[in-house]
């Protein structure tokens, strides 16, 4: 007969009430008999219960017993829930949700649990003293990440496997014959595992849905958004919500809100954007100021809290930008009509409107709800034109854009003046065939017009998150949905502050001077071959952005409180924004904490899901363009130096490709991790991060998303003309026993 929940209440507080007590005496140990004198028992039914308990807490591994039959508090070991990542065949981490250090976990240690999965984990002191990184064993699966896997599905006469995509689970899937829905083989299929693996049996599944054949666009870009448990598609209700939604404007709403129509509005966005979730307004105010305001589709009038459009954003939480589609958070009805703001149409929008003076100092500043009729929509490069344009003004909109950006230009300054961090990631562009084939890859270039928009989004964002916690001046504060980024972690920190020296290059770790050290570095970088090395391992090194109702500040923008509020199309923390300060603007009480910290969680969740969906298609079209170029010859930069190869990162394409060693047949070569490189051991041949090779590619994988390239030459980013030169500067020995250099921290 099981307990009552008031008896495991009791029994739960009993637990709490032995372990403090043996925390604070955990210089010693105690026999049952002392617990019980300890706690002034006497009689015998208590002392059972009280001995029951301990031998509960040692079951579960919370207390350790000795030899001698006493006890004492484990203060070596210690419980945490996390996430696993199964990094490779060996040993995976769990990522833990207290974002601690990871811990490091053994596949036998696993407990069944796969890649992505939930899992409780009983951790303890690492036993190599050079590892500081925690050891442990899986004890509880809390949550799969998902029962469906995408692979190819490989047919025989008598039964089918699947080979799952994913590179981080390392077992096919067992199909009856009878349970393929008649894929052929070779087809790409989602496969719903029934029962995994167990020591003498395989894993078994059926499979669900049929993809299409391997290789084609459609196929992958689809299996792609599956292996991600991201959707592709809408549930017909969905739909049916957006569709019954009118497509007119009421007069009565257009009377709750500011009425802006009559004021110049126009959009800038890529040029082959659907969506247009932000405009800018412009016009000169009697007293010689400029007002500028940054209006932002009303998402939340049309989609309410609670509706089936609310539970579906909520669900996906983001829009996802594969290389050839974006995948909207909102049904087309709403994100490329109804809160589009397409030029020569009147449309509701929540606008957050500031008054400059002369210098460029915001002065007033004004929140709500808003009506806008944009006049006229900008291509990024038609914005540039005006920019840079120097001859007769033909067009009237010239001197405004350029005033734009001469307030945009002041407000990026002060914001590195005080912190900023000065990151430009490179990215990359394909030009795709009507097949969806990558005909050509651009890298994508930042001008003036794009920082334009994003300065303005910058200050939108920093000014609500700043009038809501103001709003206020008593703790606790408003509840608010912020956008925090912690500062580097230390250790992290140190380790790229050594990399950049290898270079030449002097990164601070003093956590006030972090920001400008980095500024400074990326400055002296610019167009060097180690850009791009430095460039990425130092975004890697940054702690990652998330959402959180803890004001803890954006350390990569220097901003106290920041929030998202200026894409609400496509995040639905926006929108959650956005009903926050609209209930704060009405007057309302902050409301609890805790039920918006969980879905500030799951955004970030989410978010992180769409960005590893958006980095295998852009892996997969760049392994897709590179074996249509077999074997063409390519200038490239080491990226990564390990036991296994070298990492190659291709030209302006930034695709990377593997040097394995054992294709380096003119010597045995040794890695020599203090140094970051390998050392032939007979000619003395050095490759290290950031020197200049040539390579062509030798072959690639599209189902693994892998090239393999070769080496067939080598300029030294040093300027070592040969390799006799270069052996004369070589320390003497290598380091043989050394292990993989990872090419940048994990993200977390």
């Amino acid at each position: 007969m099981g307990i009552s929940p008031k008896e495991e209440k009791f029994i739960n507080n009993l637990q709490q009430e032995i372990i403090e007590y043996l925390e604070l005496n955990d210089d010693r140990s105690f026999s049952v008999n002392q617990l019980h004198k300890a706690f002034a028992i006497r009689d015998r039914k208590t002392k059972e219960i009280y001995s029951d308990v301990v031998s509960r807490l040692v079951r579960e591994g919370r207390l350790l017993k000795q030899a001698d039959g006493n006890v004492r508090v484990d203060t070596d070991s210690f419980m945490v829930e996390g996430r696993v990542d199964h990094v490779n065949a060996r040993f995976a981490f769990i990522v833990r949700d207290d974002a601690e250090k990871d811990i490091w976990v053994s596949t036998q240690d696993l407990y069944d649990a796969k890649d992505g999965d939930r899992v409780r984990v009983q951790a303890r002191k690492s036993s190599n003293k050079k590892q500081d990184r925690p050891e442990g064993e899986v004890v509880e699966i809390l949550e799969r990440r998902s029962a469906e896997l995408v692979g190819v599905l490989q047919v025989t006469p008598g039964y089918s496997f699947l080979i799952p995509d994913s590179k981080k689970i390392y077992e096919d899937i067992y199909v009856n014959r009878y349970e393929t829905m008649g894929a052929n083989h070779l087809d790409k299929v989602i496969v719903e595992v029934l029962r995994w693996a167990t020591p003498g049996k395989k894993a078994e599944g059926r499979v669900v849905k049929v993809l299409g054949k391997a290789g084609e666009n459609e196929t992958e870009m689809h299996s792609i958004l599956a292996e991600y448990g991201l959707p592709y598609e809408f549930p017909e209700a969905v739909e049916d919500a957006a569709d019954a939604i009118s497509v007119t404007i009421p007069k009565d709403e257009i009377k709750k809100r500011k009425d802006l129509r009559k004021i110049l509005t126009f959009t800038i966005d890529p040029i082959d954007a659907k969506d247009f979730d932000d405009a800018i307004s412009y016009q000169v105010l009697k007293n010689g100021n400029t007002e500028i305001g940054v209006h932002i589709a009303d998402v939340s009038h049309y989609v309410k809290p609670g509706s089936i459009l609310d539970q579906e954003a909520y669900k996906r939480a983001t829009s996802v930008y594969l290389v050839d589609r974006v995948v909207p958070m909102l049904p087309e009805k709403l994100s490329n009509g109804l809160c589009s703001l397409r030029p020569n149409e009147d449309k509701l929008t929540f606008s957050a409107i500031f008054e400059f003076n002369e210098k460029g100092a915001v002065v007033k500043e004004w929140f709500g709800r808003t009506v806008i009729h944009s006049d006229r929509r900008f291509a990024y490069e038609q914005a540039q034109e005006l920019i840079e344009h120097t001859g007769e003004v033909t067009d009237s909109y010239e001197p405004i854009i350029k005033h734009l950006n001469q307030f945009a230009h002041i407000l990026r300054e002060a914001r590195f003046k005080t912190g900023s961090v000065n990151f430009e990631t490179a990215e990359v562009r394909f030009e795709l065939d009507e097949a969806g084939k990558p005909i050509a890859v651009h890298p994508r270039i930042r001008k003036d017009a794009h920082k334009l928009i994003e300065e303005y989004m910058l200050l939108a964002n920093k000014k609500v998150a700043t009038f809501v916690h103001e709003m206020r001046q008593t703790d606790p504060r408003n509840t608010m949905v912020y956008r925090v980024h912690e500062a580097p972690d230390p250790e992290k920190l140190r380790v790229f502050s050594t990399f950049a020296k290898k270079f030449g290059y002097q990164v601070t770790t003093e956590p006030k001077q972090v920001s400008h050290s980095f500024n400074a570095l990326m400055e002296a970088i610019e167009g060097k071959g180690e850009e791009h090395v430095l460039q990425s391992l130092a975004v890697r090194t940054m702690s990652k952005a998330r959402y959180s109702t803890d004001a803890v500040g954006h350390f990569g923008l220097a901003f106290p409180f920041y929030s998202h509020f200026t894409s609400p199309i496509r995040r639905y923390p926006d929108v959650m924004t956005h009903r926050l300060l609209q209930h704060y603007l009405d007057g309302g009480e902050s409301p609890q904490r805790a039920p918006l910290e969980i879905q500030c969680k799951h955004s970030s969740d989410r978010e992180k899901l769409a960005a590893d969906a958006e980095r295998a298609s852009i892996k997969y079209k760049q392994v897709e363009y590179m074996s249509l170029h077999e074997p063409q010859e390519f200038d490239g930069i080491i990226t990564g130096v390990t036991e296994f190869g070298l990492f190659v990162e291709i030209g302006d394409t930034s695709c990377e490709g593997l040097v394995r060693m054992v294709d380096l047949n003119d010597d045995f070569y040794d890695l020599d991790k203090e140094n970051y490189r390998i050392v032939g051991k007979s000619n003395g041949r050095v490759f290290t991060f950031g020197d200049k090779v040539k390579v062509k590619v030798r072959s690639t994988n599209l189902a693994k998303r892998t090239i393999d390239l070769e080496m067939i030459g080598m300029r030294n980013s040093n300027g070592y003309a040969n390799n006799r030169e270069r052996k004369r500067d070589m320390p003497r020995g290598s380091a043989r026993n050394s292990k993989v250099i990872p090419r940048g921290k994990r993200r977390r």
